[in-house]
Formats: structure tokens, sequence, C-alpha cells
């Protein structure tokens, strides 16, 4: 379960998010996530980095690696369902009885 600990630990999973499509350097990356500081990106990103789904490719900045672009793979059908949810909620609650 350390995988699901780490992406339930705040910011990890926007991470990968906005990574999905190309490499980011730190600030290009912190921009997207604008409302975290930078000691908590350092942190996220040295997480995922130690775990293999990320990795800091020189100019190319943080990119997904082959095992995170499997884990995005892999919650894709979570992403499906959350979109179908939204949709439900937004046409407010069914009536009763």
């Amino acid at each position: 379960m350390a995988l699901l600990d780490l992406l339930g630990r705040r910011w990890a999973l926007r991470i990968l998010w906005e990574l999905r499509e190309k490499p980011m350097n730190f600030r290009e990356l912190r921009a997207r996530c604008d409302s975290m500081s930078p000691s908590v990106l350092n942190q996220r990103l040295a997480e995922l980095r130690e775990t293999g789904i990320v990795s800091l490719g020189g100019h190319a900045g943080y990119g997904l690696t082959t095992e995170g672009r499997s884990l995005l793979g892999a919650l894709a059908p979570l992403g499906d369902w959350a979109r179908r949810w939204a949709k439900r909620e937004a046409r407010g609650p069914k009536p009763a009885g």
C-alpha cells in the first residue's frame, strides 16, 4: 500500500497530471500548481523520483517515466468514473421516492 500512501499525499496526483503531456522544469511545474509551496513541490518530486515514477532529464526537466505513464494508464478508469460522477452531481440530486 506504499503506492496509495504516496498518491494520497497532497499534490502528488496533480504533479503526475501536469506531467502527462510533456516534461516541465521546476518553475513551469510550480506555475501550473499555483498554490503549492516550492518546498512541498521539491519534496513530492523527490518522492516520485525515488519511486521511479518521475525522472529528471536535464534541460527537459521533470517527466514521467515508463512506469509513470503506466500508472496514469491504470488510473484512467478512475478518471472516467470521476467524469461520470461529476456529470451526475451537476444535474442535482435525484427526487425522493
